[in-house]
């Protein structure tokens, strides 16, 4: 009887997500921006040799420094994923310009404030319009970042994100985005403390793996994971670091690996 109770018994609140309403290819150009979870999740693509750019004016945090990076990159892009970190923006004194970094200048050249709901909208909407004018049929998915902030308090970080989550709700139901719950799974699936990092607020690598695995169950086109599946074996031998690099043996070996990924670019014309 115990054992059918255990069976029985719910031991992860899984978050239910529906396929999206696009699919990324093999051959999709992807933009990833936001804060360092973007850089996380951008990482991963890249190193499954998707034709992914992550942050390429460095990690935003909010949705006014996202939409600064999307106004200043010029590519056309397939897929834009924007992950939000917070509503907290630094606007500099002698300007009353949002910042998107500080620089290491004091403290006091700055005033910190938080965009309002439809402020964080008004913004995304920007990014997307931005996308949208170099390729009109641009893709467009938005996450939450699970990263806390300590330094807002816990309750202030949380009023932060709700604040992102509620801007995004708005584009969503417009039929503008996509959302990725990431701050969902990581809140309501992987509460435990053994997927995070030391400092027990950013999720650990066996964490960001798991919501990448989740994100390629929602966006995945079955050439996409077909074209990962054959890259992996590839990607390791390339990092293979024998004993003897010298070796006949070796030569051959990463002869081989260079020939295999050769042919893997030429079949998936990356």
């Amino acid at each position: 009887m115990f054992f059918i109770i255990f069976a029985q018994m719910l031991l992860q609140t899984k978050v239910e997500i529906r396929k999206a309403s696009f699919e990324i290819t093999p051959t999709d150009r992807l933009l990833f921006v936001g804060s360092c979870f973007a850089d996380n999740i951008g990482k991963r693509f890249a190193d499954n040799k998707f034709r992914a750019v992550t942050n390429p004016y460095g990690v935003m945090y909010n949705p006014a420094s996202v939409m600064h990076t999307i106004d200043k990159v010029n590519e056309n892009f397939d897929v834009a994923v924007l992950t939000l970190g917070t509503n907290h923006v630094y606007i500099l004194k002698e300007t009353g310009e949002i910042v998107d970094n500080c620089m290491k200048r004091p403290q006091r050249l700055f005033d910190e404030r938080e965009l309002t709901v439809d402020e964080c909208e008004a913004y995304l909407r920007k990014a997307v319009q931005k996308l949208r004018e170099r390729n009109a049929d641009v893709k467009v998915v938005i996450t939450v970042s699970p990263i806390r902030y300590a330094k807002y308090g816990y309750h202030g970080s949380r009023l932060s994100k709700a604040t992102l989550l509620l801007a995004a709700e708005k584009m969503v139901k417009d039929g503008e985005v996509e959302y990725f719950p990431a701050y969902e799974i990581m809140n309501d699936e992987l509460r435990d403390y053994r997927f995070y990092e030391p400092d027990m607020l950013h999720p650990s690598a066996q964490a960001v793996d798991y919501i990448y695995e989740r994100f390629k169950e929602l966006f995945f086109s079955k050439d996409a994971t077909q074209m990962e599946k054959e890259w992996q074996p590839i990607s390791q031998a390339l990092k293979h670091r024998p004993f003897n690099p010298d070796s006949e043996e070796y030569r051959a070996f990463l002869e081989k690996a260079k020939n295999d990924e050769q042919r893997f670019i030429e079949k998936w014309r990356l």
